[in-house]
């Protein structure tokens, strides 16, 4: 039963740190990736679909992304999918392909975006503590099966998962802000 607390609760911990990284993925580093695009939502057909799914995604050359639609009649919908996902990328249509470019960031551009990187990893954080006290929470429902001892060191062991997890975070907070500031 602790045992079952504490699998869920990593469970859901490792599904947070993913989801930061998906989130990282997709902030500009002034390197074109793949990610910055896969996601957004083109109308296909009266149903919102993933870029993805509407045709191949490449990067020719560092700061460009090459989107080769499956279906030709879609390069308008792609176009105006990444103009309206809000991205600050623009599309241009050559009639077989949208090439992006990636521009340059500037040094006010990455401090804006070293803040949502902080932003992002806090958010996340918080989601983390927040696990730990449904679990903690969870375990007090049992503690009438357990002695005290027994409570404090599954709480303990719950504080030292949480603590990794949140090092993790961190961790991917700094590697993202030095992606960022040292391009």
């Amino acid at each position: 039963m602790v045992d079952e607390i504490i699998k869920a609760m990593q469970s859901k911990m490792d599904k947070t740190v993913e989801a930061l990284k998906k989130d990282f993925s997709i902030i500009r580093t002034g390197k074109a990736n793949p990610m910055m695009v896969e996601d957004v939502r083109v109308d296909y057909y009266g149903t919102l679909t993933p870029l993805n799914q509407m045709g191949k995604i490449a990067i020719p050359e560092p700061r460009m992304i090459l989107i080769t639609p499956f279906e030709k009649g879609m390069l308008k919908d792609i176009e105006k999918a990444i103009f309206g996902a809000g991205l600050g990328l623009t599309p241009n249509n050559d009639g077989s392909n949208i090439r992006i470019n990636i521009p340059e960031l500037t040094g006010e551009r990455r401090k804006e975006l070293a803040k949502v990187v902080k932003q992002k990893g806090e958010e996340k954080k918080v989601a983390i503590r927040n696990i730990r006290r449904d679990a903690n929470d969870d375990l007090k429902k049992h503690q009438a099966e357990m002695s005290q001892d027994d409570l404090k060191a599954q709480q303990d062991k719950i504080q030292k998962i949480t603590d990794s997890y949140i090092s993790k975070i961190t961790d991917l907070e700094k590697e993202k802000e030095k992606e960022i500031t040292t391009l």
